[in-house]
């Protein structure tokens, strides 16, 4: 059968909805940059310096004027010394020399450089041997960049690079993007948090532990709520707990049984719903919906669906409110090491294992239970492989798609 269930939309249609016209958020804030790493700027920044700000030595050496060697050996007086932070103040003249470092100015006058390796001191002379003067060993005066250059673009990922460039161009802080405000919230009577014994008939809540720190490498500012029990009291308590979040997220509850609240609810607060379900294992179940300017994400109680469901649909939402486009979403491609049997009507994401050859080539193993209710394969995958709707059975060596699960 290659058609998909009756009512469902694919991953593709459901994806398409939920980012429909996610815009970047507008709300700008400052950021030192030590704690600016993997933010999104929300400005072009240039530079407010020139750098280097001085016509600098690139070696340890002599500064001289290459007028002076055109005869080698030459024997030059030297008058000074010019270090990192301690400029040389005179001028370099005929027959002369400024013992110079790395990193430090330039004297005027002074137009080469010659390394302390090809010359000899001779009390307060230099002897210069047969080394030509180099003056690719001076750095020239705003030679990496100048005041007012466009350095850094709106829009860009803060990588440990960036902030580096941003320092030097005299930038404490930089305005980036705030971060998208996710509210989590768990539902089910059967659900205890963590370091609690559970009773019968309970579980510990491990979801939300997973999905925010997955929403948190994305860039997001995600908070848990708690755990709201199977009434519409304590479902709404914890909504309005999620007021000034941008997104909601709820775990569990999502479907139409009778315990299953999440919709009813919601709908009677306002919400627009969009969609609940999806042709895709693990995670049908899956809701989506507006309640004003909150986009509302409805995923499924089981913790390998959530997870999965919320790499492929809340991960590519927080970066389309960063402005960061076609990032996570982007499928890339790897070889199977083992045959993959032809795919049913609904879009299967296997999880599997990834290595990489000694060719560089990378190559991906299906965990081998794909159970969605286990936890323990999915910690050890390292990659989705992606079998679309109808996929016909693929031999070991065939080039598949996958979604990476790095965040």
């Amino acid at each position: 059968m290659s058609g998909k269930p009756k009512g469902a939309l694919t991953v593709e249609d459901a994806l398409a909805r939920v980012l429909h016209d996610a815009a970047p958020l507008p709300r700008v804030e400052d950021c030192p940059l030590l704690q600016a790493r993997n933010r999104i700027l929300a400005r072009d920044i240039s530079a407010r310096l020139t750098q280097p700000p001085f016509t600098a030595s690139a070696m340890d050496g002599y500064a001289v004027r290459a007028v002076d060697l055109a005869i080698r050996p030459a024997r030059l007086r030297v008058i000074g010394e010019s270090a990192a932070g301690h400029a040389f103040a005179g001028a370099v003249s005929t027959g002369e020399a400024v013992r110079i470092f790395t990193g430090a100015p330039v004297p005027t006058n002074a137009d080469a450089i010659v390394i302390q390796e090809d010359t000899t001191r001779d009390g307060d002379h230099v002897v210069i041997t047969s080394a030509a003067p180099d003056a690719e060993h001076i750095r020239p005066l705003g030679g990496d960049f100048g005041t007012g250059q466009n350095l850094l673009t709106t829009g860009a990922r803060l990588t440990s690079r960036a902030l580096l460039l941003a320092a030097a161009a005299g930038h404490a802080t930089l305005p980036v993007r705030s971060r998208p405000r996710v509210a989590i919230i768990a539902t089910g009577d059967e659900l205890v948090l963590p370091g609690t014994q559970p009773a019968a008939s309970q579980i510990v809540c491990s979801n939300p532990y997973g999905v925010a720190t997955m929403l948190e490498a994305a860039g997001a500012s995600a908070e848990f709520i708690g755990i709201a029990r199977d009434t519409k009291a304590s479902l709404g308590e914890h909504l309005d707990c999620a007021r000034d979040a941008d997104i909601v997220i709820t775990l569990g509850g999502a479907s139409v049984g009778d315990h299953d609240l999440v919709g009813p609810v919601l709908r009677e607060r306002g919400m627009a719903l969009d969609f609940w379900k999806i042709a895709m294992r693990p995670g049908k179940p899956l809701m989506f919906g507006r309640l004003g300017a909150q986009r509302i994400l409805g995923l499924p109680g089981n913790p390998v669906s959530s997870m999965v469901t919320a790499r492929l649909f809340a991960v590519p939402l927080v970066e389309a409110l960063l402005g960061i486009t076609g990032t996570s979403a982007a499928q890339h491609s790897a070889t199977t090491a083992i045959a993959l049997d032809a795919n049913g009507p609904r879009a299967h994401y296997m999880r599997a294992t990834a290595r990489t050859a000694t060719d560089g080539t990378l190559s991906v193993t299906p965990v081998a239970n794909q159970d969605s209710s286990l936890i323990t394969p999915l910690a050890a995958a390292d990659v989705l492989i992606v079998r679309p709707i109808g996929a016909p059975a693929v031999p070991a060596g065939h080039t598949v798609p996958i979604l990476h699960l790095d965040f």
